[in-house]
């Protein structure tokens, strides 16, 4: 697992052996099995997870209880409901595992202890935070302004591995479409 991180990290900064054994001690190993939750509505979030193996999904249920899939994260993807977990409230997301997944679990203390300590890391994370802010505005933006069929096919394009891993059910929640709308589509 830690190989997975080490490579990641280093595709933003370089590390040192020591530097990266630091770095290992803040993290925690999990294995979640297919369904399991990593966070439920209402619940404290402990970590931002960085996915190893597997698929999660991060939902919103909205008041009539719809599905909202915010995002998919698969292997070198961090995902966490981010506002609860730096403000440290409760959950108003759940994550869940959509396949058997691994995760390296950071704390918000470990991940402030790091940035403290190590100016790469809040530099990695810096880089990470950009990058996330990026995507999000640009699913935003095709959720404001794109066809279906313009969002299936950008979806197709940036991340075709992900209709191969994904149920048509979870997929047409993703993209804000029906399940019929989705098999029209495809």
């Amino acid at each position: 697992m830690s190989q997975a991180l080490r490579e990641h990290i280093e595709k933003v900064v370089p590390l040192t052996d020591d530097e990266f054994a630091f770095v290992m001690r803040h993290f925690i190993a999990k294995k979640y099995k297919k369904h399991q939750f990593l966070i439920q509505e209402g619940d404290k979030v402990p970590f931002n997870f960085y996915v190893v193996t597997g698929l999660l999904k991060l939902v919103y249920t909205d008041a009539i209880a719809k599905q909202h899939i915010l995002a998919f994260a698969m292997e070198d993807w961090w995902e966490s409901d981010m506002l609860a977990y730096y403000t440290q409230t409760a959950a108003t997301m759940s994550l869940e595992c959509v396949e058997d997944t691994e995760v390296l679990c950071l704390s918000l203390n470990d991940y402030r202890t790091l940035c403290a300590a190590m100016p790469k890391i809040e530099h990695f994370f810096l880089e990470k935070t950009i990058f996330s802010y990026i995507a999000a505005q640009r699913r935003i933006l095709a959720l404001m302004t794109a066809s279906a069929q313009e969002r299936y096919e950008q979806l197709l394009k940036q991340r075709p591995a992900l209709l191969q891993r994904v149920p048509k059910t979870l997929l047409a929640a993703y993209l804000g479409v029906t399940r019929e709308t989705l098999s029209r589509l495809t």
